[in-house]
């Protein structure tokens, strides 16, 4: 496995996730909305991160990584960064809640979250889907410039003319 395929097989995954949520928000299963949106946006920034191979911490809640790619990344996407971060923070927050309710307090999911909360879930995850979609599809799609340029690297300090010879 590569860098590449992982980073293209998260965002898959994350795509799914934002097609469930987009479904649980059209049948009113809000508390299934915000549960599926965090999942989107958890794996959409895993697969960000691992496009420029950062090992991301094993939690589900990613945003503390963010700034590791910083300077990699085109300024379109650094300026999301901090909205990025907290949008993780926020979903992460709600995923136990949106899945079991509050147990201790017998309350559940769908006294939690309503039309309000899963809208605004969904559309965090659709944005955060779509930076990230079009941040891995720049950086592993590009053609190369000439015959005697490799593909960009993730990481810019690497990315040089090759001598045709040496490919």
């Amino acid at each position: 496995m590569n860098t590449e395929v992982m980073a293209k097989d998260y965002l898959k995954r994350a795509e799914r996730c934002l097609l469930e949520s987009e479904h649980a928000l059209l049948d009113g299963d809000y508390p299934m909305t915000v549960r599926r949106a965090q999942e989107c946006v958890e794996l959409s920034l895993k697969a960000a991160l691992r496009a420029f191979t950062i090992e991301y911490p094993k939690r589900h809640d990613v945003g503390d990584a963010l700034p590791l790619i910083r300077d990699k990344v085109p300024d379109w996407f650094s300026s999301k960064i901090p909205q990025l971060s907290a949008t993780s923070s926020d979903l992460a927050r709600k995923r136990g809640p949106a899945m079991y309710g509050y147990e201790s307090e017998l309350k559940p999911a769908s006294e939690i979250f309503g039309k309000n909360d899963a809208e605004e879930a969904f559309n965090s995850a659709k944005e955060t889907f779509a930076l990230c979609k079009r941040l891995i599809e720049e950086l592993f799609n590009k053609k190369p410039k000439s015959s005697t340029t490799r593909n960009i690297d993730p990481d810019p300090k690497l990315n040089m003319a090759l001598p045709s010879s040496k490919k």
